[in-house]
């Protein structure tokens, strides 16, 4: 049996958006730049898709901008929003995605900004009240914390976020990759000045996301080249990912409700089933429905003999997934979430993720193999 539970890090293309795709393939083939009848038919294809992302998302088409990734959007949003507004401090969190983290260290390291971290308690949580001392010592920050946390599942509150930033005239940068398609974002009330999406991690393709910039800031290029995406993103426009994107987000829209049910049962039965046969296990991050993302469960194991190879052992028997631990020492590559959440060190921890395609069968293997590799049963 083949089981996969590693959708925090890509999802499967939803056969519908593959058909979508195939059909703008072999229909649509124009450059959109040209104006000529096979490049106004393709431009009409990506403005249609523009629109429907926008619609769904509470906001105006013209404040959607493709990208190649969540990454290059995070880098965008960052490295224009900090120079382009002579922005000299920043505040992020030490569990943020890299693309975010080492976006601001690199600008750290070139003299662009001083960089502040803000505190997160063993859970993940952030600590609002140490945020809003960051901003108050510092005027006209530049603040990035994600909407939920890719390794761990914890949620942040992007509303609280937005009114401290708001209160302190700083700019705020959401990473909702993990959320978008997940959760329904009406970027017309959230104050967020950018909001950034993949569109793999919503059973789209790979290749393709967007930038949500908002109408409050202005920002140049980070890509340069042509005049696409109205001059703010060089470089010919993936149709058929932007379409795939759309149709993505289309989706998980219609069925984000019977979906966030399934999912959440199947995280919250494989928790208690863990508990229930597993003595000493334990989860990174919040679990409690309200506060952590459905789609991802983080179990720490007991100590165990050759800790290293648990996830090789559970894709023996045919499981994939992710994880690792915290860092033991400055040498060590571990997760550096779990290092800054204060995660132990000598326990194994396996990342679990879920979608609309996991069922119960495949969560009952997975737990029954995990069991068997287990040092002590119930």
């Amino acid at each position: 049996m083949r089981v996969y539970l590693d959708n925090a890090a890509t999802t499967p293309l939803d056969p519908e958006i593959t058909k979508e795709m195939i059909k703008v393939m072999e229909t649509t083939y124009g450059n959109p730049s040209s104006i000529h009848a096979h490049g106004r038919e393709a431009r009409t294809v990506i403005e249609k898709s523009r629109k429907t992302i926008a619609n769904l998302l509470g906001t105006s088409p013209a404040e959607i901008f493709f990208t190649s990734s969540g990454t290059e959007a995070d880098n965008m949003a960052i490295r224009c929003g900090i120079i382009d507004h002579n922005i000299t401090h920043a505040i992020t969190s030490c569990i943020e995605h890299h693309a975010v983290i080492h976006t601001f260290e690199a600008l750290e390291k070139a003299g662009v900004i001083k960089l502040s971290f803000v505190n997160v308690d063993a859970k993940g949580n952030i600590d609002y009240d140490h945020l809003e001392t960051l901003l108050k010592e510092n005027e006209r920050s530049f603040v990035s914390i994600m909407h939920a946390n890719n390794e761990i599942g914890t949620l942040s509150d992007m509303e609280r976020v937005g009114d401290l930033c708001e209160a302190y005239n700083a700019i705020y940068h959401c990473d909702t990759v993990q959320t978008m398609g997940h959760y329904k974002h009406d970027l017309s009330k959230l104050k967020a000045h950018f909001v950034v999406c993949s569109a793999h991690k919503l059973h789209g393709p790979k290749g393709v996301g967007f930038l949500h910039i908002s109408h409050r800031i202005k920002i140049k290029p980070l890509i340069y080249g042509g005049a696409q995406e109205r001059n703010m993103r060089g470089g010919t426009e993936n149709i058929y990912g932007i379409v795939g994107l759309a149709k993505a987000l289309e989706l998980a829209y219609a069925e984000m409700e019977q979906h966030q049910e399934h999912i959440q049962g199947l995280k919250s039965y494989m928790r208690d089933q863990l508990i229930e046969s597993i003595p000493g296990i334990a989860f990174n991050g919040e679990t409690d429905a309200d506060k952590s993302l459905y789609t991802v469960l983080n179990v720490q194991f007991p100590e165990m003999e050759m800790a290293d190879m648990l996830l090789f052992s559970l894709d023996i028997a045919g499981i994939s997934a992710s994880g690792g631990s915290a860092c033991s020492s400055g040498t060590d590559i571990g997760s550096h979430v779990l290092t800054a959440i204060g995660s132990s060190a000598t326990r194994p921890s396996v990342r679990f993720s879920f979608s609309k395609y996991t069922t119960k069968e495949e969560i009952d293997y997975t737990i029954a193999k995990v069991r068997e590799l287990c040092p002590v049963n119930a």
